[in-house]
C-alpha cells in the first residue's frame, strides 16, 4: 500500500466501500490491456459501467469544429493535453488566449456519463500523470478521480483481478468509434480530418517536450501561418505517457493502438 499513489488508495477505498463507479477508460489503453478482457477485469474489480472516452473526443472534435466555422481564420491550440495548457500558462502566458476554449476528451467524457448515471463515481484511467491535476485543478465541479495504468495494475495485482473474458462484461457501455487513433501524434487531426478544410501552412502537429517548446516560442514568427495546431507533450502522443506499464518501443505501442482501431471499427 506506501508505494501506491493517493489516487489510487482512493480508488481502492471506493472498491471497498462498494461505491458505484464508472470507468471512463481513455483509448491508449490497448498499450497495457487486451481488449475485450480490461473490460471484464474492471467490472470484476467493482466497476458498473465502462465509457471509452473517444466519446468524449468526438465532442471535443465537433466542439472545435465550431469554433472553426464561428471565427474563420483565427488561431488555435488544441488542449487535449493537461502538459501542454499547463506550460503556456506559466511559460507562454501570451499564447493563452489561443487555446482553444473546449472540452478536453477527458471533461467531455465526464459530462456524458453524469448525464447518463447522474450518481456513479466517474474514474479516468489513462496514461497521463497531470490529467490527476486537471481533474482536481481546473474541471473539479466534473467529480472526477484520474489514475493511471500503473494504478490500475497495482489495483488488479492487490484485489488478485486477472485477465479473463466474459460475454456479458466485455462490451462498452459508452463507446466513440471515430476517435481511437486520438493518443497516437496527429490523432485529433486525423479524427477530425481538418486536413480536409485547411492547408499544410495551416495544420501542424507537435508532439515531444523538445518540439513543443521550440514551436510556441515561434508562434508568432515562423509558425504564423498555422491556424489549428495539434499538440501533444509526450514524444509520438499519449502512447508514451508515464503512466504507461509497457517498455515496448514506441512503434509497437503505436502499432497496438492501430490495431484496435482497426479491429474495432
Amino acid at each position: 500500500m506506501d508505494n501506491l499513489s493517493l489516487e489510487a488508495k482512493e480508488l481502492l477505498n471506493l472498491i471497498d466501500e462498494k461505491t458505484k463507479m464508472v470507468a471512463m477508460v481513455a483509448p491508449s489503453f490497448a498499450i497495457d490491456f487486451d481488449f475485450p478482457e480490461i473490460l471484464c477485469m474492471l467490472k470484476r474489480l467493482g466497476f458498473k459501467y465502462t465509457a471509452e472516452v473517444t466519446r468524449g473526443a468526438i465532442e471535443t472534435n465537433n466542439q472545435l469544429a465550431k469554433l472553426l466555422k464561428k471565427y474563420p481564420g483565427k488561431r488555435w491550440i488544441t488542449n487535449p493535453c493537461p502538459n501542454v495548457v499547463r506550460l503556456i500558462r506559466n511559460k507562454f502566458p501570451e499564447l493563452v488566449e489561443y487555446l482553444a476554449p473546449i472540452d478536453s476528451p477527458m471533461s467531455a467524457t465526464a459530462k456524458i456519463v453524469a448525464k447518463k448515471w447522474p450518481k456513479y463515481k466517474k474514474v479516468f484511467i489513462g496514461p497521463c500523470l497531470v490529467k490527476k491535476l486537471e481533474a482536481n485543478e481546473d474541471r473539479p465541479e466534473l467529480g472526477i478521480l484520474s489514475v493511471t495504468y500503473k494504478d490500475l495494475q497495482q489495483i488488479f495485482e492487490l484485489k488478485n483481478i486477472v485477465p479473463c473474458i466474459d460475454d456479458k462484461k466485455g462490451k462498452w457501455d459508452i463507446k466513440g468509434l471515430g476517435t481511437r487513433l486520438y493518443p497516437i501524434s496527429g490523432g485529433l487531426a486525423q479524427s477530425a480530418c481538418l486536413n480536409e478544410h485547411l492547408t499544410d501552412p495551416q495544420l501542424d502537429i507537435v508532439s515531444g517536450p523538445v518540439s513543443v517548446n521550440e514551436f510556441l516560442q515561434k508562434f508568432f514568427t515562423e509558425k504564423k501561418d498555422v491556424q489549428v495546431l495539434d499538440i501533444l507533450n509526450c514524444d509520438g502522443g499519449c502512447i508514451n505517457g508515464p503512466g504507461v506499464c509497457s517498455k515496448e518501443p514506441l512503434s509497437t505501442r503505436r502499432q497496438k493502438i492501430i490495431d484496435y482501431w482497426k479491429n474495432q471499427k
